[in-house]
């Protein structure tokens, strides 16, 4: 089935190509070999990112999905990743970071505590590139949550760009998008890194000095 499928790759058959991947892997899922089966799916997904990205997509997420039910999340890391990439590269930037956030809750599970933060500050640059700073703060929040997150440098990292963001600071923004943490992300988060700051600034500055003000009326007891 493979071989069909990769033969019917150079004949740019972009339906069979699809078609004898899948049948590959529920081949080898009837067999109890959930390696190979997820396998069969990421390699027709490669195969299917330039023509038909979106059949691409679903291929790779039912080949973590596949992964995931084996208790073999660490083995699907490549997979969010090559996903992830193909979202951002359809500009589906809420998808991208999802995936990464998948990748992160993956990893949370394997104990692999680089690569979970590392998806975590991917997610949130992807919502700030998407000009979703209220998102990315939520994100932040959310993934603070989490020990190992919260004492990490991908932290602190997280935490300079979106302070720098508050304070409407589009240098403080460019210095924090350069640092370490950020340089050992996968290349396309960097180049998106690399373009921030995106949006109006000053919208994202008033918009949290309002929060700030609504908060201080809130607590206001005289």
């Amino acid at each position: 089935m493979e071989s069909a499928g990769a033969l019917a790759k150079e004949l740019g058959r972009w339906n069979e190509v699809s078609d004898f991947y899948r049948r590959a892997s529920e081949f080898y899922r009837e067999c109890g070999r959930a390696q190979p089966a997820s396998d069969a799916l990421a390699k027709g997904a490669s195969f299917l990112e330039d023509n038909t990205p979106d059949e691409a997509i679903k291929m790779y997420d039912e080949a973590c999905s596949i992964l995931e039910e084996d208790g073999k999340e660490q083995m699907a890391f490549d997979l969010y990743r090559a996903a992830a990439s193909l979202y951002v590269k359809l500009e589906k930037y809420s998808d991208a970071a999802a995936t990464f956030l998948r990748l992160g809750s993956a990893a949370d599970k394997c104990n692999a505590i680089n690569s979970q933060c590392k998806g975590y500050l991917s997610a949130i640059i992807i919502y700030l590139y998407a000009h979703d700073f209220q998102q990315a703060q939520k994100c932040y929040n959310d993934c603070s949550e989490v020990q190992a997150f919260l004492n990490s440098d991908q932290n602190r990292c997280a935490m300079k760009l979106l302070s720098a963001y508050e304070e409407g600071d589009a240098e403080g923004i460019k210095q924090a998008a350069q640092s370490s943490a950020i340089k050992h992300l996968d290349h396309v988060v960097i180049r998106l890194a690399k373009k921030l700051p995106t949006g109006d600034l000053q919208t994202i500055k008033k918009l949290v000095d309002d929060d700030g003000e609504d908060s201080l009326d809130e607590n206001d007891l005289t």
